[in-house]
């Protein structure tokens, strides 16, 4: 079987242009997970890669599929400079581990929270998982492997991500809308939620 990784930098490099910084986590029992950091104008993007090196297995499997299921990586994007936003790269990576260490499936509309803020300062402790295909497209692997998704994380508040638990994703996502919430925006306060 092929080594995906190459094949997932070279699809970011293509969709982000080169990354400016790296950093490399490794967690005990898991392969070394990696960030890439890509900066266009205002813009900063931390995007995972080693996630997708193995497909997610459902956490009630009897036995661990080594080569269907889904793959995925996990895109951030936030404006630069109004906080120590480089500070992501471990929680990033702790989420990217997150199929390895806790056996769940990474998809749209799920929370994920690393328990505390996600750089110094930051007014969120967990993300939305939103759709792909937007900012990064998938990239489809020979058979039978499943294609690698790009997964982009909309960062939440704690109170959001508690109406998230009540409401649902989609009804989050039109809050933010009907807001005109600057999900980039590194320092933005929860949207109204009464």
């Amino acid at each position: 079987m092929a080594d995906v990784l190459p094949l997932v930098e070279a699809r970011l490099r293509t969709a982000l242009g080169e990354p400016d910084a790296r950093a490399a986590v490794t967690f005990l029992g898991t392969d070394r997970i990696e960030v890439l950091r890509f900066t266009e104008g205002d813009v900063v993007r931390y995007a995972s890669l080693g996630m997708s090196a193995h497909p997610m297995t459902d956490p009630t499997a009897v036995i661990a599929d080594p080569v269907g299921g889904p793959r995925a990586e996990l895109v951030l994007s936030v404006r630069a400079g109004a906080a120590d936003t480089d500070k992501v790269l471990r929680p990033l990576a702790v989420l990217a581990a997150s199929p390895q260490v806790e056996g769940v499936v990474v998809a749209p509309g799920a929370s994920l929270d690393v328990g505390e803020p996600l750089w110094p300062g930051a007014p969120f402790t967990s993300v939305l998982v939103a759709e792909p295909g937007g900012l990064v497209e998938d990239l489809e692997l020979d058979e039978p492997l499943d294609p690698v998704r790009f997964l982009p994380l909309l960062p939440m508040t704690p109170n959001e991500a508690a109406w998230k638990r009540v409401h649902g994703a989609q009804a989050l996502r039109e809050r933010w809308l009907a807001h005109k919430t600057d999900l980039r925006d590194p320092t933005r306060r929860s949207v109204p939620l009464d």
